[in-house]
């Protein structure tokens, strides 16, 4: 009832601003001929398309082709399309309501017996004869104006997602445009990507292998405490060996390749300092850039949970829809994070990076859903991922890959 309402409201306004389109088209044809108007007039006329955008995308279910605004040329085209569709919606819409008015007036004279009041002859109340003639041809007349109304909505959404649409070379030069920006992120990612690997090589790494060299040049310089010092160096060269690991493994994570995206989603988990609960549902697998960036998105959202959430859990769903690879991370921590702050930021330039979009929600008190759109899930190979669940130093508790204990 209320989506019948809906397209109802809309095509009654379809028909007043039809009409005010007549009145305003004939009076901005005189204008365009004059240089000085023509500014004004196309800025008009871009506010009245902006209106008609509103009505039919809100009222009519319509999808808006682009949220840029047209050129001149192409809105008052619109404008002068859109007229007899509007004025038709409003004659069908006015049957509709015409013949309802009939059938209630018949239908309220049959039921109580007073005469019926669009009689010509002595007024007479309507017998149950007369009702079931007239519902015979009521109820083609009303399939045909239900059919029309839907014509109409149709039309309606035809003429904005053609006539509105950007043309050939517009799309390229916003392609140019989106490339160009896509192109600044790869750089400011893959500089980020740089100074993280050199703060975690600089910050542990390093200062490992600057103390493994300490304790060799001290077993040298005392023979007698040899022994002690050797097996101190090789705790140090371990503990380096580990570190060198885990730079690596946050770089790019082998299993990515070898496994695919669930299995490196597991080692996320596994080496998560909290619970972490994943749901990954993708067939088939994405493509290799695809998964890169999805796999950097649920651990750098994982690691700032950690960090920064105060939460006792995190909520991790990937799934395959449409031909594009959805990420949403959920965490029942403080929230409040800003997504202008600079982990957040880089996350949002390395999904750019891969044409996706980012989006975070982070409420004060409700937690933080950060959720990543990333088109181009290509087939490489069948895989299906079932729902694992992993605690910080436990094993999953069900498969997570085909003919692979979680």
């Amino acid at each position: 009832m209320v989506r019948v309402t809906r397209r109802a409201s809309g095509l009654a306004l379809g028909a007043l601003t039809a009409v005010a389109h007549v009145l305003l088209l004939l009076p901005a044809a005189g204008a365009l001929l004059v240089p000085a108007a023509r500014p004004a007039v196309a800025a008009a006329g871009r506010r009245l398309v902006g209106i008609e955008r509103t009505r039919v995308t809100t009222l009519l279910g319509g999808a808006d082709p682009t949220a840029a605004e047209p050129s001149a040329p192409r809105a008052l085209r619109y404008l002068a399309a859109r007229v007899p569709v509007g004025l038709l919606g409003g004659v069908v819409l006015a049957l509709l309501v015409l013949g309802a008015g009939f059938a209630a007036t018949i239908l309220w004279s049959w039921v109580t017996g007073t005469p019926w009041l669009l009689d010509d002859e002595p007024a007479t109340a309507v017998t149950g004869e007369i009702v079931a003639y007239y519902a015979l041809s009521g109820a083609v007349l009303l399939y045909l104006g239900l059919a029309g109304a839907t014509g109409v909505v149709r039309w309606e959404r035809t003429l904005l997602a053609r006539l509105l649409a950007p043309s050939r070379e517009e799309q390229l030069a916003r392609r140019v445009t989106e490339l160009a920006g896509t192109r600044d992120a790869v750089v400011a990612a893959v500089d980020d990507e740089r100074r993280r690997i050199e703060r975690d090589l600089h910050d542990g790494v390093q200062q490992r292998l600057v103390a493994l060299g300490m304790l060799l040049g001290r077993a040298r310089r005392h023979p007698d405490r040899a022994d002690e010092l050797v097996a101190q160096a090789h705790e140090q060269a371990q503990r380096a060996l580990v570190e060198l690991r885990e730079v690596s493994w946050r770089v790019y994570p082998a299993a990515l390749d070898t496994e695919g995206l669930a299995a490196a989603l597991e080692s996320v988990a596994e080496r998560a300092p909290l619970p972490v609960r994943i749901t990954c549902a993708i067939h088939p697998e994405p493509a290799a850039a695809v998964r890169a960036a999805a796999w950097f998105v649920v651990s750098e959202a994982v690691t700032n949970a950690a960090k920064h959430s105060g939460a006792s859990g995190v909520t991790i769903e990937v799934r395959t829809t449409d031909g594009a690879l959805d990420v949403t991370v959920h965490d029942d921590g403080r929230g409040g994070a800003d997504p202008a702050g600079g982990g957040l930021a880089g996350l949002a330039r390395r999904v750019e990076a891969a044409d996706g979009t980012l989006r975070v929600e982070s409420p004060p008190g409700a937690g933080t859903v950060i959720a990543a759109h990333l088109p181009g899930a290509e087939l490489q190979q069948s895989h299906v991922a079932a729902t694992t669940l992993h605690e910080s130093g436990f094993a999953a508790t069900g498969p997570a890959h085909p003919g692979r204990a979680g």
